[in-house]
């Protein structure tokens, strides 16, 4: 027989077998943005500084777009999942359901944006 709390019977609601999953994406990109922030680093801390023509140049080589890229993205990635963790410990309701499905939109889209951004510098 599980263990269910009687307040967690009576709100007819038990694990949501989730947080194992989100534990393990968290700390992956959490491991995957240590090597990639300090590429990040030195790949713009060079063009920082440049005039507009060089850091164009710069950004032109794959390797600095390929390391931004690779950081913005996964940066995202990581700000979504840890955001909507939060907001599931801390809202309730519609509000929930309205403020996750607003946070993945404006990350998906500072992602698209980001890596236009990029892109367009790199081609």
């Amino acid at each position: 027989m599980p263990y269910i709390t009687d307040r967690k019977r009576a709100m007819g609601m038990g694990s949501a077998k989730t947080g194992t999953e989100h534990h393990w994406l968290m700390t992956v990109t959490s491991v995957a943005l240590l090597p990639l922030t300090v590429l990040f680093v030195f790949t713009f801390g060079r063009a920082l500084g440049l005039p507009y023509e060089e850091a164009v140049a710069y950004y032109a080589r794959p390797w600095p777009s390929l390391v931004a890229v690779l950081f913005l993205a996964t940066g995202w990635y990581h700000f979504r999942h840890g955001v909507q963790m939060m907001i599931e410990d801390y809202t309730h309701g519609f509000t929930r359901t309205a403020l996750i499905v607003a946070m993945i939109c404006v990350s998906y889209a500072a992602l698209a944006a980001s890596v236009l951004a990029v892109a367009r510098i790199a081609l």
